[in-house]
């Protein structure tokens, strides 16, 4: 299961990129995120973020690894935990008016027993994901917002 989203800011791709690709700015825009925190490297490829996320009424914790990072164009993590992988892709690309367009991605699979009950489960958390995917556009396009007018 996916969701997509795209949001359009006057910020300059640099400030967006340097913003989103530190993982711990989703406690300020993904309403999912409980808590971020960077356990090991620079924030580049191969560091290791800590989230804790609400989802259905549940916390899980996922381990997030990134694995790719194009400065100003790309950047994709892969989190997983015991009932899910979870690959998040951004990319960014400046706009005629010297902003950025963000495009994000989010790819769940689910594993074990989830995973066995997702094709059961798929219009709950379809359901689910589009509410989760439309709260993390509106907070992302605020935040992206608010880091341009405190430029």
């Amino acid at each position: 299961m996916d969701i997509t989203r795209t949001v359009e800011t006057l910020t300059p791709v640099d400030r967006v990129f340097a913003y989103l690709s530190d993982f711990t700015t989703t406690e300020e825009w993904d309403p999912g995120t409980v808590e971020t925190s960077r356990r090991s490297g620079d924030g580049g490829v191969g560091t290791v973020y800590d989230n804790t996320s609400s989802f259905m009424g549940s916390t899980t914790e996922l381990e997030y690894t990134v694995t790719e990072l194009v400065p100003g164009e790309r950047f994709q993590l892969r989190g997983t935990n015991k009932t899910v992988t979870a690959t998040d892709t951004m990319t960014f690309q400046p706009t005629p008016a010297g902003g950025t367009k963000v495009t994000y991605h989010a790819d769940f699979q689910f594993n074990g027993l989830v995973g066995k009950a997702a094709p059961l489960l798929s219009p709950v958390l379809g359901l689910a994901l589009k509410k989760l995917g439309n709260e993390a556009e509106k907070g992302m396009q605020e935040a992206l917002d608010r880091l341009r007018v405190s430029s």
